[in-house]
């Protein structure tokens, strides 16, 4: 899949499920060799709130979906005490095939795989994104220097969408000194997506039940 390819996908694709079905022949980048498929993201298809994580791991390789692992299981409780489910956010990755040993994802891949994002959000057209980890806010924000230990916790607005960076799930499996910052940063979020709901007279269990699912 050359850049004009993808342009034109871009172009003619206006439709999350025609998105995948493309984004599932990507091979613009040599993660796609070394991994079982490419995890393009889960949920719903009319989300207020997208969740962009770094890249799948081995389980979510296996599985093929994302936030399945250690990590995935944390996030599922940090969700939980936001008031959410899986079925009415969505959670995507920066990149979409696993990089070998589950190291981090070079410049080269995250730039090859960003377009694919970009479109997928534009599609989502979420409210807020919650960018979990450096390498989702670095990439979101387009700040290679960005330190998530200092930005983490502080919005930022980017394409008209309020973005709030936070610990990756994984971080604080490491350090559990993180879960009370990222419950911090947490509560700011449900507070914006309960205005959001009040601006506009609808909940996220209604958006959900307006869109059939995800």
């Amino acid at each position: 899949m050359d850049d004009l390819a993808l342009k034109q996908a871009a172009v003619q694709i206006n439709t999350l499920s025609g998105w995948q079905e493309f984004c599932m022949q990507c091979r613009r980048c040599s993660l796609r060799r070394g991994a079982r498929g490419v995890v393009f993201g889960e949920g719903s298809a009319q989300p207020v709130i997208v969740f962009v994580g770094e890249g799948p791991g081995a389980e979510e390789d296996r599985l093929g979906r994302p936030f399945v692992g250690a990590a995935g299981r944390l996030f599922d409780r940090i969700i939980k005490a936001g008031g959410w489910t899986r079925a009415e956010i969505y959670i995507a990755n920066v990149i979409k095939c696993r990089p070998p040993g589950n190291r981090s994802p070079g410049r080269e891949e995250i730039q090859s795989c960003l377009p694919l994002l970009q479109k997928q959000l534009e599609l989502l057209n979420p409210r807020i994104i919650v960018a979990l980890g450096a390498v989702a806010a670095k990439t979101l924000l387009d700040d290679p220097s960005l330190a998530i230990t200092r930005e983490r916790g502080r919005w930022r607005e980017i394409d008209g969408r309020m973005l709030m960076p936070t610990f990756h799930p994984a971080a604080l499996l490491r350090d559990p000194r993180k879960k009370r910052p990222v419950w911090e940063d947490i509560q700011q979020v449900m507070a914006l997506c309960e205005k959001i709901s009040r601006e506009e007279g609808t909940s996220l269990d209604e958006e959900e039940d307006s869109s059939g699912g995800g």
